[in-house]
This record gives structure tokens, C-alpha cells and sequence, in this order.
């Protein structure tokens, strides 16, 4: 088995004339280690499809596989667990606390889980991402780049499976954009973290191992770029 493998996934919102399609009949594998664009038109289901991958939104029906896990197979409570250590999302907004600084922004889903952060680990993590001397800052002291740097951080820093990203340069500019990118596929390759990362921009996909393109709920091409 794969280490993410996705089943006939289906998501319907509503019932009978007004039903929506979000994903229609869904199947697609990812190997450990691999970094995945998901692109396509708005409404194709992009998110929806992160959302349930990510634990945060159930199917209407078939199945997520994560590591030999059946994801929907769990309970709540385990489902809760699940989404804190073994996902890793990443929003196109932040989704900071903006009463805490850098560093506790990054550490706060490990305090959550009632597991203390690794000082050592920490200052390694703040200096992979370029936030050494902006440690202290709140976010409302950081710029946008920095933000979405200590947004993955917090994502990266409790060692997840799987690291889900929803347009996370979608708010930046080229530059910053180009760094966020540089320094996902630095992640991927030196943690072998697997990856999916939404985006509209053709650049950031032809960047990923695979690009997965979706239209009307359905996958209409899956292609390697051969980076």
C-alpha cells in the first residue's frame, strides 16, 4: 500500500436538484516523500479534497488511507489526534495567534498535545526558516513572507505525515512567493516530508515531483514534471 492512498472519494453538499458534486469517484496514490501540486479551475474540488485529506472535512464516501491508517475508520477523539500529529496544514492567510510571538505561533500545536517542545530542535527549525532574529516578533510585526514562514514552521515542527498547503503563496508577492516555494521543497527534501500544495501558478507546480489536476470533482490529468 501507498502511504497516502485515496479511494473512490466522493464529497456531496446538499440533496437532489440542489446537490453539489465537490468530488466525484476519486482515486490517486501519493509515495512517501513526494511533493504534489493540486491545481484547477475554482470549484474543481481542490480544497474540499485537502480538507478531507487533512481530517477536517468527512466524505460523503469511499476512503483515505494515511501510512496503512484508515482515517475515517477512527473515532472523534482519534480522529482529533490524527489531524494534530499526523497533518500539517498550511493556509494562505496564516492563521496566526496574533497575541503570541514567532516562536510560540510555532510551537503552540506541540504545547496542545501536551508535549514539550525540543529547545535545540526549535532554534534549528527558526533558522531553516530564516526567523532567528525575529523569534520575539508578533505577528503583526512580521512581514507577510515572515508570517507564512512561521505558519510553516507550525506545520513542519511536530514532524507530521503529511503537510497540506492551501495556496500558500496566494498572498505574496513574486519574490516572497519564490522563497516560500524554495523553502517547502528544501523541507520535502531534507525531511522527506510528503507534500500536496494547492496553487494556481503553472511556476510553483512545474516545481513539485507531480502535478494532479482537477475539474468538476473528477481528476483530468496526473502527470510527473520530472524535477
Amino acid at each position: 500500500m501507498e502511504f497516502l492512498q485515496i479511494e473512490h472519494l466522493s464529497k456531496i453538499y446538499g440533496k437532489g436538484d440542489t446537490a453539489v458534486h465537490a468530488l466525484n469517484d476519486i482515486s490517486f496514490t501519493v509515495p512517501r516523500g513526494q511533493m504534489c501540486a493540486v491545481i484547477g479551475p475554482s470549484g474543481s474540488g481542490k480544497s474540499t479534497l485537502l480538507h478531507i485529506l487533512g481530517g477536517v472535512d468527512k466524505p460523503t464516501s469511499g476512503k483515505v488511507w494515511l501510512d496503512g491508517q484508515d482515517v475515517y475508520a477512527q473515532s472523534a477523539k482519534r480522529l482529533a489526534i490524527f489531524r494534530r500529529r499526523q497533518v500539517g496544514l498550511i493556509y494562505q492567510f496564516y492563521n496566526l495567534i496574533p497575541v503570541l510571538n514567532a516562536e510560540e505561533n510555532i510551537t503552540l500545536p506541540l504545547i496542545m498535545d501536551g508535549r514539550k517542545p525540543d529547545r535545540d530542535e526549535l532554534l534549528k527549525m527558526l533558522d531553516l526558516l530564516g526567523l532567528i532574529e525575529r523569534r520575539r516578533h508578533l505577528p503583526s510585526q512580521l512581514s507577510g513572507g515572515q508570517q507564512q514562514r512561521v505558519s510553516i514552521g507550525r506545520a513542519l515542527f511536530s514532524s507530521p505525515a503529511v503537510i497540506l498547503a492551501d495556496e500558500p503563496t496566494g498572498n505574496l508577492d513574486s519574490q516572497n512567493s519564490a522563497e516560500i516555494i524554495a523553502l517547502l521543497r528544501k523541507s520535502n527534501r531534507e525531511f522527506e516530508q510528503t507534500m500536496l500544495i494547492i496553487t494556481h501558478d503553472e511556476n510553483i507546480a512545474l516545481q513539485c515531483d507531480r502535478i494532479l489536476a482537477l475539474a468538476d470533482g473528477k481528476i483530468v490529468s496526473d502527470s510527473m514534471t520530472g524535477v
